[in-house]
């Protein structure tokens, strides 16, 4: 199915106001300057995240919103704090963080102008899972690390060499033997 037919599908299903992610934006009543602040925790979907670090499925996310009426529709500000799981790109050990992000989108109301990036009110039901992706998985770091510092793995054995500082092959590529020779002579004291 094209991209295109997708994206239309999904403006077009009907929100669930059972969903966690579903806010109700009824008791705004389209008053603009009116204000509702909503604090509640939601599991987290499935696929939040990177493939190496991202909330784990149905962890609680923390969402503390505040939702204002406009003359467009309504504006939704808030944050929000999940756990985070994943592996050191390094040296492969677990980690785990906390994510803390904040974000602001204007869902508009039908009959005002929008275009395909626009997120629209449908019966007064705002759909907050797509902006807490978006705004979480831009936090998330590409190549999350266990320590700034973190040495990794040994490229020729895998050893974690946080273990073993003084790790070390002494063997020497076959191509270069002739050089250790020169080497140990250039070390000799002169007579």
């Amino acid at each position: 199915m094209p991209e295109e037919n997708q994206k239309t599908e999904l403006k077009n299903q009907r929100l669930d106001p059972h969903d966690p992610f579903v806010l109700d934006a009824h008791r705004l009543a389209r008053r603009p300057g009116s204000m509702l602040k909503v604090v509640r925790t939601v599991p987290a979907p499935a696929d939040l995240g990177l493939e190496v670090i991202g909330v784990p499925e149905g962890a609680d996310v923390e969402l503390n919103l505040k939702l204002e009426a406009v003359v467009e529709g309504v504006l939704v500000s808030g944050t929000a704090r999940a756990p985070l799981a994943g592996e050191c790109v390094r040296c492969l050990d677990p980690l785990t963080d906390e994510v803390e992000v904040d974000f602001a989108e204007l869902f508009v109301a039908p009959g005002n102008d929008g275009d395909d990036e626009t997120l629209w009110l449908q019966d007064d039901l705002i759909d907050l899972e797509p902006v807490v992706r978006d705004a979480v998985v831009l936090t998330l770091p590409l190549q999350p690390l266990c320590e700034e510092d973190c040495p990794g793995l040994c490229a020729q054995c895998g050893a974690v060499l946080r273990d073993d500082p003084d790790h070390d092959h002494s063997e020497v590529d076959p191509r270069w033997a002739a050089l250790e020779g020169l080497v140990s002579t250039d070390e000799q004291p002169d007579d």
